[in-house]
């Protein structure tokens, strides 16, 4: 009974690590992709015309 258990938790441990790896590396990605973003915003500030 406890070698099943501890088999469970351990596949729910792994599945938990590779969600926050996968999670992590989004939040890099799309933080770098605002930041690029808002620099090109910046950088044509004096081309828009209202």
């Amino acid at each position: 009974m406890e070698e099943k258990l501890y088999k469970t938790m351990g596949g729910s441990g792994a599945l938990n690590i590779a969600v926050g790896v996968v999670v992590l590396v989004t939040g890099i990605v799309s933080g770098t992709l605002l930041i690029i973003g808002g620099a090109k915003l910046l950088a044509g500030k004096s081309k828009i015309l209202f």
